[in-house]
């Protein structure tokens, strides 16, 4: 009988995130940082405006 071999890790695993990937990820996330910030910016439900108004005006944000 032979003795017990050890798993191994994928070759995957425990590898850097390539730089493209990261580019990738940092897009996306600011695309969708953008379109949160526009989409409650302009939006005519009161309710959406209003959770966001004092912070749209802290930072400079135009709302009205």
């Amino acid at each position: 009988m032979t003795p017990t071999q050890t798993l191994s890790a994928p070759a995957s695993a425990g590898t850097a995130t390539s730089a493209a990937a990261r580019g990738a990820a940092s897009l996306i996330m600011l695309c969708f940082g953008a379109f949160l910030l526009w989409g409650v910016g302009f939006a005519h439900n009161d309710r959406l405006h209003n959770a966001a108004h004092d912070t749209r005006h802290s930072n400079g944000f135009p709302c009205h």
